[in-house]
């Protein structure tokens, strides 16, 4: 059913847009959803999601866009989210960096409070466990 090109994007679009769903909350005013894949862990045999996002080619707020342009990404990072169905669901991040177009040396990035710090949890998910008292800086 899914075997034309036309009809992979149109299942690429359809499980983005459910996946958009259980999401941090506003992730995807700033992030693009570029793949979701279901991966197995070999040793203990248990399933879990992998959400990769990337950021959208939108300037920091207070730089001019036209004296800017994207470099690429930082290198990406890892970090986890509410389960899904009884699965673990990792975010793999990577976010941009623009150059100005002149000076190569001004580099500027935009700075989201995504991670809780001291974790690789979202911020949503550590406040979680802090409030039923589960949580332990050792979540990775």
């Amino acid at each position: 059913m899914w075997g034309s090109g036309a009809n992979l994007a149109a299942k690429n679009i359809m499980e983005n847009n459910i996946v958009s769903h259980f999401l941090p909350e506003d992730l995807l005013l700033h992030f693009d959803i570029s793949s979701v894949i279901e991966l197995g862990n070999v040793h203990s045999k248990e399933m879990f999601h992998e959400i990769y996002l990337e950021e959208k080619n939108i300037v920091p707020d207070g730089y001019n866009a036209s004296q800017y342009e994207s470099k690429g990404f930082k290198g990406a990072v890892r970090i986890q989210d509410f389960p899904i169905r009884g699965k673990a669901v990792y975010l793999v991040i990577r976010r941009r960096r623009w150059r100005h177009k002149t000076d190569s040396k001004k580099i500027v990035q935009n700075n989201y409070k995504l991670i809780a710090e001291g974790s690789r949890l979202t911020k949503d998910l550590s406040d979680f466990l802090k409030e039923i008292g589960q949580y332990s800086s050792g979540y990775d």
